[in-house]
């Protein structure tokens, strides 16, 4: 294969789609604008940080750790817009980080961030991880606590995120030192067998129903016009 035209997914690659992921589970999840900074720092370690630390460990295709490092103030935010996005009175909100709820909400928002991050693995870089249960601690100002990988040549990334009322969060990367080279063209989708599954029973269904009514499809435009009040 010619060097030039190989099709290389390394480090960065892998710490961008993360980050993809980060904000479009939180833009869906509490309905406001996450974003990322446009510069990411080489870091040396990773560990949980006050207030709200939260990690996750993937293994599988290639092995590495996940850390979000949240201030009090931006959980809060993330906690009581997806509360309030979900429906939940804003009278029975918790009202401290500190509170066993925010620390709930916070772990399974991470754990559709890396549920996310790893279908889109599975996808595009044709492997398999596997990810643990996200583990959340609550911490003071005085501790730090660092989490060791069993990574034999990792690389460690940090990138700052800043919420729509610009409180920042962290995220930290740790993976091995790997570098996916794409051998031939493939479709990404071809990777999920159960999604061609359904997508095959689905297309044979449509294929055996019969074509709808285009008087009974104007109808349905004008009914839902009308509900709109237009």
């Amino acid at each position: 294969m010619d060097a030039e035209k190989d099709v290389v997914y390394g480090t960065e690659d892998l710490l961008m789609s993360l980050c993809n992921s980060v904000v479009r589970v939180l833009n869906v999840a509490t309905q406001s604008r996450v974003n990322y900074s446009g510069m990411v720092q080489r870091i040396t370690k990773t560990g949980l940080k006050p207030d709200i630390g939260c990690f996750v460990m993937f293994d599988g295709g290639f092995t590495g750790l996940v850390v979000l490092n949240f201030a009090a103030d931006t959980a809060m935010e993330i906690y009581e817009r997806y509360m309030l996005h979900m429906g939940m009175p804003k009278s029975e909100l918790a009202n401290f980080y500190t509170s066993d709820e925010v620390s709930n909400i916070m772990g399974e928002l991470m754990n559709q961030i890396v549920g996310d991050f790893t279908g889109k693995v599975r996808r595009e870089l044709q492997t398999n991880i596997t990810q643990s249960q996200p583990k959340m601690l609550v911490l003071n100002k005085q501790v730090m606590l660092s989490v060791d990988t069993p990574l034999d040549r990792p690389e460690m990334r940090r990138v700052t995120f800043y919420t729509e009322k610009n409180n920042i969060f962290y995220l930290e990367l740790a993976i091995d030192r790997t570098e996916f080279i794409k051998l031939h063209d493939f479709d990404s989708r071809e990777v999920d067998a159960d999604s061609l599954m359904d997508g095959e029973f689905a297309n044979r269904e449509r294929d055996a129903a019969p074509a709808p009514a285009a008087e009974a499809e104007d109808d349905d435009n004008a009914d839902l016009l009308k509900s709109l009040g237009m």
